[in-house]
């Protein structure tokens, strides 16, 4: 019996955009943008259908792209499947080639066959020269007549591992158009109805999945399989532990699928996570790549990692992240060729074997920020990687735009990273960790941001208290660090009006060079200007004109560390581009917070090993899912 792996497959939605990602026309590498303009706008409109295109006569269009190449090097690493058939059917005469790339992005042809009529062609393929990396492929010339391309598929005859089906977690909060038009996708996708047991939507939010326009199609079209619980807020990590914790009482569930609530899902990616999760050698976390939902084409996310000595996650690669699908196809990028092992998978989109959650735990209760990569590095030391699938990714909104380490956010990144140091990092005291926080809130003090370091403060004071407070605040940190904000003037956001606000020095714009980017100051540098600039706020009091109206205006690009402290007040424009924030100097808060930052980071630093004893010996019962029930029953 054939088992499919991979099917070919196009767009759900006639986005242009969205085209590189599925099929390349073969003038891609012309140097003509124009030409490469029309033609792409040309092939979107021989799309047929789900699994059918139309190639015009005397043209050739390759499936060597993001997803629908086949990730060779993957599935030998991971798997125990060596035996791989490339089925393509296709209608007229055409010429069908087959290429694979090596680890360094060389390309070598497989196969080629030539075809007439209706056509069914098979090519049977080894997996045995991928260690390092690769993918496989195929093309498609028509000849002197049209062609129309039917389908392919990649498939196996060896038997998976697991046959259990997924349980979809998605966890929400006030974001129903989004959540509608998956289960809206989900109900449609015929080829993932027989792999998913449950969908569970965990709406914990004000505005409500139920009451959406078009929820009552999709939920109707779901039948029994969709499942909605209403809790309340109890941010990412309450919303995916309920969904494990359901999802270990379904006897046909073997995986988890957690999705994120702001995202467009290609339903062909969860099917290829589920599949993949079912011949991994070992119970592995399926992650999935993030692609921008704004800008379709540009990849975020590939495989991330989380340096020790730092205790800070990361991209691999992560000067050449995003990766732009429109301005370089799979084919010409060698580095997406490589094979790159993660550390851990964001919870925008991430398989978990029901194994893994058995072994080591449910997620930690950290409410939002690291509980996906605390969770992957606590499977990893129980013995359970993470794998970053190529051809399995959604569109998710990215962070471009936002700027979370100045708003409530602030109190999660600073706690849950300290946390998962505590309970993971191999490294003295922390290594690293402690003194780049220390770094952080002297940044943000120079920068005049005063609110972010108070919440920084809260965290570390909760950090120092134990490892209860994570069960104790799970649901009001949150809008404990919302309220905090309304005693710290920056934080308000000035709307445009019309009437524009002014500044009194102006505008300071720098110009875009490669200098703008690494313009700041380093070594001795960076000691002279830090210590004479922290010497020079606590001294001073700004002149009362520069309180009365900012004394000059950055935009956010140049609003650097090293620019803005050198002002008594500046107009700085707020991330979303919605308004300005006005950053003033206060001498007597800067030197609270200043004593307050150096007090906190020595004591974390001395109490670090005991804490770190306390945390680690505190987690089975954390992410228990004894605790997480009475969590949830409590509620």
């Amino acid at each position: 019996m054939a088992h499919v792996l991979q099917n070919a497959v196009l767009p759900v939605d006639r986005d242009p955009d969205l085209l590189p990602l599925y099929v390349d026309p073969e003038t891609w590498t012309s140097i003509d943008e124009e030409a490469v303009r029309v033609t792409s706008l040309a092939q979107l409109g021989n799309i047929l259908g789900r699994n059918r295109a139309r190639i015009l006569a005397g043209r050739r269009v390759s499936f060597g792209t993001y997803f629908n190449a086949f990730p060779a090097s993957y599935w030998q690493h991971w798997t125990a499947v060596r035996d791989v058939t490339l089925t393509v059917r296709t209608e007229g005469a055409a010429t069908i080639l087959v290429y694979r790339s090596t680890g360094a992005g060389v390309r070598q042809r497989i196969e080629t066959r030539e075809v007439t009529g209706s056509a069914t062609t098979t090519v049977d393929l080894v997996l045995d020269q991928y260690s390092d990396g690769g993918w496989i492929w195929f093309d498609i010339a028509a000849d002197d007549t049209d062609a129309t391309f039917e389908g392919a598929t990649w498939s196996t005859e060896q038997e998976p591992v697991r046959h259990g089906k997924a349980s979809i977690g998605i966890t929400t909060y006030n974001k129903p158009d989004y959540c509608v038009a998956t289960l809206r996708d989900l109900s449609a996708a015929e080829d993932l109805r027989d792999l998913i047991d449950r969908v569970y939507l965990i709406d914990q939010g004000t505005r409500l999945v139920a009451d959406e326009d078009g929820y009552s199609d999709a939920a109707e079209a779901l039948g029994d399989t969709l499942q909605v619980i209403r809790q309340p807020n109890l941010g990412g990590s309450g919303g995916f532990a309920r969904a494990m914790m359901e999802t270990l009482g379904r006897p046909d569930s073997d995986f988890v699928q957690l999705l994120d609530d702001d995202v467009r899902i290609e339903p062909e990616s969860l099917r290829r996570s589920i599949v993949f999760g079912r011949y991994a050698s070992t119970p592995t976390i399926v992650g999935a790549h993030m692609f921008d939902l704004l800008d379709r084409a540009k990849l975020h996310a590939w495989a991330e990692v989380v340096d020790d000595k730092p205790f800070m996650w990361r991209t691999l690669f992560q000067e050449r992240m995003p990766h732009d699908f429109s301005v370089a196809n799979l084919r010409q990028s060698p580095i997406l060729h490589m094979r790159l092992d993660a550390d851990y998978n964001g919870w925008w989109m991430c398989l978990i074997p029901v194994e893994v959650i058995r072994a080591v735990g449910l997620s930690l209760p950290a409410f939002i920020k690291w509980d996906d990569a605390e969770f992957c590095l606590r499977a990893r030391d129980a013995g359970f990687p993470t794998v970053s699938l190529p051809g399995a990714a959604l569109w998710h909104v990215s962070w471009v735009g936002k700027d979370d380490s100045i708003d409530w956010q602030a109190y999660f990144h600073a706690r849950n990273r300290v946390v998962a140091g505590l309970l993971h990092s191999s490294a003295p005291r922390g290594g690293t960790l402690i003194r780049h926080s220390r770094r952080v809130d002297l940044k943000h003090l120079m920068m005049m941001q005063y609110y972010p370091v108070a919440l920084r403060h809260r965290a570390l004071r909760d950090v120092l208290s134990g490892p209860e407070h994570m069960l104790g605040n799970l649901a009001t940190a949150m809008p404990d660090a919302r309220a905090l904000a309304s005693s710290f003037p920056e934080t308000v956001i000035h709307k445009d009006d019309g009437v524009p606000m002014r500044s009194r020095k102006g505008r300071q714009v720098f110009k875009w060079t490669r200098r703008h980017e690494f313009d700041s100051p380093t070594g001795l540098r960076l000691r002279f200007f830090t210590f004479s600039t922290l010497v020079a706020h606590w001294l001073h009091s700004p002149k009362p004109e520069n309180v009365a109206v900012p004394e000059v205006e950055f935009g956010k690009g140049d609003a650097q560390w090293w620019r803005v402290p050198l002002y008594d007040s500046a107009l700085v424009s707020a991330a979303g581009g919605s308004g300005k924030n006005i950053y003033t100097r206060d001498r007597a808060r800067f030197r609270r917070m200043l004593l307050e930052t150096m007090r906190l980071h020595w004591q974390l630093r001395r109490q670090w090993p005991r804490l770190s004893r306390e945390y680690r010996a505190a987690l089975p019962r954390l992410t228990s899912e004894q605790t997480w029930r009475r969590i949830f029953d409590g509620s």
